[in-house]
């Protein structure tokens, strides 16, 4: 199997061109290939895949081997991927995701993407289609106790469901000791990635970010739109003003518009090209289904 490696400010993912070859479970794959001892090592598998609503599809697999709705990183990695593999010479690009269709704008200079603007679509603030458990008509500011804390959570919807919670300082959280409680928390059915948001000024915000499926990672797009979102709605930043979010992997530009439209500005950087051996995949498949549930959830 053919792949490519990017990384959108340090969120980084395998790709697989579909046009040209077929890949059997992804689910599994993923699970497989994202280790990173003994595997390549990333956040998870993204396929680029032909479409008939789109310019392109795309499917995204966690590290864990769920499937994810939406991944903003990753939607500006193929707008990169495909304009510089000359899969097309179009800078105005559709492409169709689990959670719709997302319009990208490219940045060219002499062939190269510099930029990509991703127009995200109308964010969700309605609990029970986040989802979160709430009667509430919006989840903003709501106490929230995990691990015997109280938290105040802002709960949005970019496609995927994030809870954010704004702090004095994120660098000293200990993400990989509560990560996991913020993401199993009984009020979200289908689990939420979370963001941890300290407020630098009204235009910029610093962010960690626990993702479900795969942890802390050093960014997520959608989790930096959905922190902008939050910001607004609590009175820290404006509408219709662009709020420079700081993540461990780079810096995001994110603008919640008045009519509840979101737009994301960042970069994507090809890492490498690789094949992996069929017959390795074959072995860590049969490793994967032959252990216990524990030990395949250590493995991944």
């Amino acid at each position: 199997m053919n792949f490519t490696k990017m990384h959108g400010i340090g969120n980084d993912y395998i790709y697989v061109n579909c046009f040209e070859q077929n890949v059997s479970e992804p689910e599994k794959l993923s699970a497989v290939l994202s280790d990173v001892r003994k595997g390549i090592g990333s956040d998870g598998l993204v396929l680029i895949m032909p479409s008939d609503k789109a310019d392109f599809r795309m499917r995204i697999f966690n590290a864990d081997g769920s499937e994810a709705m939406m991944c903003g990183n990753a939607t500006r990695c193929i707008g990169k991927y495909v304009y510089e593999k000359r899969f097309t010479d179009k800078t105005d690009i559709t492409l169709e995701t689990n959670s719709g269709i997302k319009h990208m704008s490219l940045d060219v200079s002499e062939n190269r993407v510099r930029n990509i603007t991703v127009d995200m679509g109308k964010t969700v603030l309605e609990p029970e289609n986040i989802p979160v458990k709430s009667n509430l008509d919006r989840f903003v500011s709501q106490p929230v106790e995990v691990c015997g804390e109280i938290y105040n959570m802002t709960c949005v919807s970019m496609g995927n469901p994030h809870a954010v919670i704004f702090t004095d300082s994120v660098d000293s959280l200990d993400l990989e000791k509560t990560g996991t409680f913020f993401e199993n928390h009984e009020i979200f059915p289908n689990r939420v990635n979370t963001e941890f948001i300290e407020v630098i000024d009204s235009r910029t915000l610093k962010m960690r970010v626990w993702e479900r499926g795969s942890g802390e990672t050093f960014a997520c797009g959608t989790g930096a739109c959905a922190s902008a979102v939050a910001a607004v709605l609590n009175g820290i930043c404006p509408y219709d003003e662009d709020i420079l979010i700081h993540l461990r992997g780079g810096d995001l530009i994110i603008k919640y518009k008045s009519d509840g439209t979101v737009i994301m500005t960042g970069g994507a950087e090809f890492i490498c090209d690789g094949i992996v051996d069929d017959e390795y995949i074959k072995k860590m498949e049969e490793n994967l289904c032959s252990c216990t549930e524990s030990e395949r959830n250590e493995m991944k």
